[in-house]
């Protein structure tokens, strides 16, 4: 009569995951330990982890597991570090290895880059017919990863933590925001809105009580991942929608600023990197201040921080991924600008996106000097005019002259076969990361003035900015980033997220409405792969939200442009227990807008600002319709950054 085992084989801890060939992003476990707690139903232990995306220092998780039963025998293993992966061993070379079972019960250890290591529980056959298993992590002890089973998971049944997860997702998230779902709900719609709001609030981490590197009694978040990407409209989703989260968020990242020295672009395993671009966590903490989040916050400090990211160049921290400044934190390429007012095609990569990117990020310093120190503020906002420095007027493509161009240290541009429809590669040493110079070339959200000045009038920035909708335009290869997608214009990438709405700072509404719900049509999808892009922390989702909304943040501006809801009817708690109400008759018939009310008055601007209905609530009133209609007559969105350079 044959036995029925039941075998746990616990070996997670050791595994990690690791880099291609010749990644100089790789992860690797460099040592850890096991040990069998409460004769075989239990077992505790840690495992130290280096590298990853961020090039991240040592972090250390410490666990504690157990089950519903005794194991009736427990066994401890080990096997060599298999590195490269096992794909590559074959019969040649020896072979993939085998584990090697010990006689020791109690406890496997192995250390620096030494064996893998775990530990295999069984029960025979009887009343542990399944296994039932809870476990806890922690950064700081085996001891608080236990306690955290009895607070988060206190029982052994599977569906009582389903409903304790349920309930705070209701509670926290879901219940936030209200819609109609009666027979003429639409419910794809629906399901798009709850599915956003769930994969927003997935990163970052809130790991205050976590933080295995200082105590200092402020809050503590991990895995930005990163700023680059959810600075232009998931943070702004974040302070209407959860301010104590945010207000969480900001203090961590000034507290980070204190004892690393920088804040963050990038955040994993308690290590700042990768910066992709600019000190992008400047544009976040201005969003906050001009939208009036105070709280605990202490902005003297913040103002500090971000006066860091202008003034102070980091370490080259010689990452294989760009040689030429760091990629840990700050700006890099600060030497650059501060020299010359932009980033040099000689001296550093990505040269026409940072300095995009440099000058929103110096924009966003004088937004808080203002209120901070009042005597920096026309510093950095001159200072955030230093795209107009690589504006090439004698530069051509499609039709249309003036582009953002590569420009040298010498103050000569590099005309030498340049078409801002390339950008080579479009990564780490290219002139543009992840978007072409034609993409760049609209991202000036504190400035579109001068941008429309440099782009020849409104009806010619009209006329470019059609092309960019254009199919089968696009001729760059710009791999996993590109989506699939045809048009200049990439919604499956983040510089591009404010791109559709632009046609609101020339009074022609009705075509952002039109371009931006096209993309939304065609691109996001309740299914699998269902949005055009890497989710990226939620940006992607963000972007759906606002869009389902009617309206879209401008990031480092209390501004929000007007766009067109998807629903008749939406009420969203904001700022911890206020009331915004989006309704919309006329709907069914289409989605352009015919005229706006905000709090019962007719609205003649296609934006509004934070205090009227993001503050202490309010409602804004859309009457929908078939045919586009130009409604607003008041005066376009503001361009507070507007400087003209001598």
């Amino acid at each position: 009569m044959s036995t029925l085992i039941l075998e746990y084989q616990l070996t997670g801890f050791s595994q990690y995951l690791p880099g291609s060939p010749g990644d100089a992003n790789g992860q690797f476990y460099t040592g850890g330990e096991i040990q069998i707690e409460d004769d075989g139903k239990a077992y505790s232990g840690y495992g130290t982890y280096v590298g990853g995306w961020n090039n991240g220092a040592p972090f250390t998780v410490y666990f504690w597991g157990e089950f519903a039963e005794n194991a009736d025998n427990v066994r401890t293993f080990s096997g060599i570090n298999t590195d490269p992966i096992p794909r590559y061993h074959n019969l040649a070379n020896g072979g993939i290895s085998e584990p090697i079972y010990g006689n020791d019960t109690r406890k496997a250890v192995s250390g620096p880059m030494n064996n893998r290591i775990g530990v295999l529980f069984s029960w025979k056959e009887g009343p542990a017919s399944s296994i039932t298993s809870r476990v806890g992590i922690s950064s700081i002890s085996t001891e608080r990863a236990r306690s955290y089973i009895e607070k988060e998971i206190p029982s052994w049944k599977l569906n009582d933590t389903v409903k304790d997860s349920v309930k705070e997702w209701n509670d926290d998230v879901f219940q936030k925001i209200q819609v109609p779902l009666d027979d003429s709900a639409n419910m794809t719609h629906v399901r798009l809105l709850y599915s956003s709001l769930y994969f927003m609030h997935l990163m970052p981490s809130d790991r205050t009580g976590e933080n295995p590197l200082w105590n200092s009694g402020e809050p503590f978040w991990d895995d930005f991942y990163t700023m680059w990407d959810i600075f232009r409209c998931t943070v702004s989703f974040y302070h209407i929608f959860q301010p104590e989260y945010y207000e969480s968020m900001i203090r961590s990242l000034i507290d980070i600023w204190k004892h690393d020295g920088y804040m963050p672009d990038g955040r994993s395993g308690n290590w700042n990197g990768l910066v992709q671009g600019g000190s992008d966590a400047d544009n976040v903490l201005a969003d906050a201040y001009v939208k009036g989040l105070r709280g605990a916050i202490n902005w003297t400090e913040g103002y500090l921080a971000m006066k860091k990211d202008a003034e102070v160049t980091p370490y080259n921290t010689f990452d294989p991924t760009d040689l030429t400044a760091s990629t840990k934190e700050g700006r890099g390429a600060l030497d650059d600008w501060k020299e010359l007012g932009y980033v040099s095609e000689d001296h550093n990569t990505r040269c026409i996106s940072r300095t995009v990117e440099y000058s929103l990020n110096d924009f966003a310093v004088s937004q808080v000097a203002a209120g901070e120190m009042p005597e920096d503020r026309e510093k950095y906002l001159n200072r955030s005019a230093g795209w107009q420095k690589i504006w090439d007027s004698s530069v051509s493509s499609l039709n249309f002259t003036g582009f953002l161009a590569p420009k040298l240290s010498n103050g000569k541009f590099n005309s030498s076969g340049y078409d801002p429809l390339y950008c080579y590669d479009c990564e780490w040493s290219s002139y543009t990361y992840e978007g072409i110079p034609w993409e760049y070339s609209f991202v000036i959200p504190h400035d579109c003035e001068t941008l429309i000045e440099l782009m020849g009038g409104p009806e010619t920035f009209e006329s470019r900015l059609d092309l960019m909708f254009k199919p089968n335009m696009s001729v760059q290869n710009l791999g996993a980033n590109g989506a699939g997608i045809t048009t200049l214009i990439n919604i499956g990438n983040e510089p591009d997220f404010a791109t559709p709405y632009l046609y609101n700072y020339i009074n022609k509404q009705a075509k952002s409405v039109e371009r931006s719900r096209s993309l939304a049509d065609q691109y996001f999808k309740d299914a699998a792969y269902g949005v055009p892009g890497n989710s990226d922390a939620g940006a992607m989702n963000s972007w759906l939200l606002w869009q389902m909304l009617g309206i879209y943040p401008i990031v480092t501006q209390p501004v929000y442009l007007i766009s067109s809801p998807w629903f008749p009817d939406l009420n969203m708690t904001v700022s911890g227990n206020k009331t915004l109400r989006i309704s919309a008759t006329g709907l069914v018939n289409g989605y352009y807008v015919q005229s706006v009310k905000i709090n019962g008055k007719k609205w003649t601007k296609n934006w509004f600002e934070h205090d009227d209905v993001m503050t202490n609530g309010g409602h804004i009133e859309f009457e929908l319709g078939q045919d586009a209609k130009a409604w607003e007559s008041g005066e376009v969105p503001p361009s507070p950054g507007h400087v003209q350079l001598e």
